[in-house]
């Protein structure tokens, strides 16, 4: 079952999709935001952040690219927004990571910019499996239950929710 959902945010269709945790908001932060932590269970970074960019490396993609990364927003523990610097403005993927604690828990609400060459029947299973590894890294320190296998089928499901083809 998918949990990503739709939502227009200034002029822009965004998958939105969020999920808790039962750790600190500067926790979840550091899990999203230091390389090794990162590295855990979606990509590394080397670089500079003060400068503004950073190279990041896709460590469980087939080909692992390694690409260019802006950081437009940083106000830790609470907000990232980030893009990849492309020629093709289609190519561009703008993420935003906003987090808040809630009842003692945090929460963790990530939002993607849509474009026509980012099928959401693409981008929403991977996001539903990337951010499930993330709540498997923070909770157990490693990602061992999460599986691409269990991700996989839910495009069909992101069409019918998004009325793409």
């Amino acid at each position: 079952m998918i949990t990503g959902t739709r939502e227009l945010r200034g002029g822009q269709e965004h998958l939105v999709l969020t999920r808790t945790f039962a750790a600190p908001v500067e926790d979840v932060w550091a899990a999203v935001t230091e390389s090794e932590r990162l590295g855990r269970w979606f990509c590394t970074w080397t670089g500079d952040p003060a400068t503004g960019l950073v190279e990041v490396t896709w460590a469980f993609e087939d080909e692992m690219p390694v690409e260019p990364y802006a950081i437009d927003e940083c106000h830790p523990p609470h907000h990232l927004r980030v893009h990849n610097v492309h020629d093709d403005p289609g190519q561009v993927w703008t993420l935003d990571l906003r987090l808040h604690e809630e009842d003692g828990r945090t929460v963790l609400t990530f939002a993607q910019v849509l474009t026509g060459a980012q099928p959401v029947t693409d981008v929403g299973p991977g996001w539903e499996y990337y951010l499930d590894r993330l709540v498997d890294s923070v909770r157990t320190g490693t990602v061992s239950q999460v599986r691409w296998s269990d991700y996989e089928g839910l495009g069909g499901e992101y069409a019918a929710a998004f009325g793409a083809t």
